[in-house]
């Protein structure tokens, strides 16, 4: 007899809510009640926005890379993928102030990261080698038929059309000290709704047949805000785009649900 294939599983946009994102995993199997790996050869992906508007997210990052270290011994996986607001918050410790001027137009990481929810807590938290960590994270990843990404656009072909060349793209962009260069991955990870309406599956299909896979897995749009539904109304991911889409950010600090979804096995 064969031996089933480990349980995948995915979530996002925790946002430093570490008390609902650690209630979620525990209701998934995946933590026990002292928030230690359980999930035994499970593997669990994390799409990215671990910071900003909660109150916790440096706390939601120690979960994060403690529980990695804690499944590996256990043969399972926790692997994380960057989201906007990581490429927020390492923009404002690197550049700060400074103005860039990006595609004409005068701006700067500090008053994107102050508008989007950026804690101080957090940043003082920053040190070098979680800047690295962060840094260092994929934009993008594929797990069996699942292509899993923060960001539900297309934008992520600009700087490759496989996986391992968007990933090395991106961290070289993320390894200068090119503000502008970096206000193009945080523009192109911003991007969003491109894979819903009349449109979407071809959109969809496009980034299936390019990087592989036969459902993209994303957060970053709000399922709420998505299909115009009140936060509290939903407890599921959303499928959409013909089957070829599932999104997993509920909206958690909107007072949506922090979503843990099974993917297979």
């Amino acid at each position: 007899m064969s031996a089933l294939p480990p349980s995948v599983f995915a979530t996002s946009d925790a946002h430093g809510h570490l008390t609902e994102l650690t209630a979620a995993l525990h209701e998934a199997g995946l933590v026990d009640r002292e928030a230690r790996w359980s999930g035994g050869d499970a593997r669990l992906w994390v799409l990215g926005d671990l910071l900003d508007r909660g109150p916790d997210g440096l706390g939601v990052i120690r979960l994060v890379r403690r529980l990695a270290d804690e499944a590996a011994a256990d043969g399972g996986q926790v692997r994380t993928v960057l989201g906007n607001h990581e490429v927020i918050a390492l923009g404002m410790r690197r550049f700060g102030d400074a103005e860039v001027v990006h595609r004409g137009v005068a701006r700067t990481f500090s008053s994107i990261w102050s508008r989007n929810g950026g804690l101080a807590s957090d940043q003082a938290g920053l040190d070098d080698e979680l800047v690295d960590w962060l840094s260092g994270l994929p934009a993008i990843a594929r797990d069996g038929d699942h292509l899993l990404m923060h960001s539900d656009t297309t934008g992520y072909l600009q700087w490759g059309d496989t996986v391992d060349d968007i990933n090395e793209t991106v961290r070289s962009l993320l390894a200068s000290d090119d503000p502008v260069a970096w206000f193009n991955v945080l523009v192109g990870l911003g991007r969003r709704h491109e894979l819903g309406g009349a449109d979407g599956p071809a959109a969809a299909r496009m980034l299936l047949d390019t990087l592989g896979g036969a459902r993209i897995v994303h957060g970053h749009s709000i399922i709420g805000d998505y299909f115009g539904e009140p936060f509290d109304s939903y407890d599921e991911p959303r499928l959409y785009a013909d089957g070829l889409a599932l999104d997993i950010d509920g909206g958690i600090y909107e007072g949506g649900p922090c979503l843990v979804a099974h993917l297979g096995g």
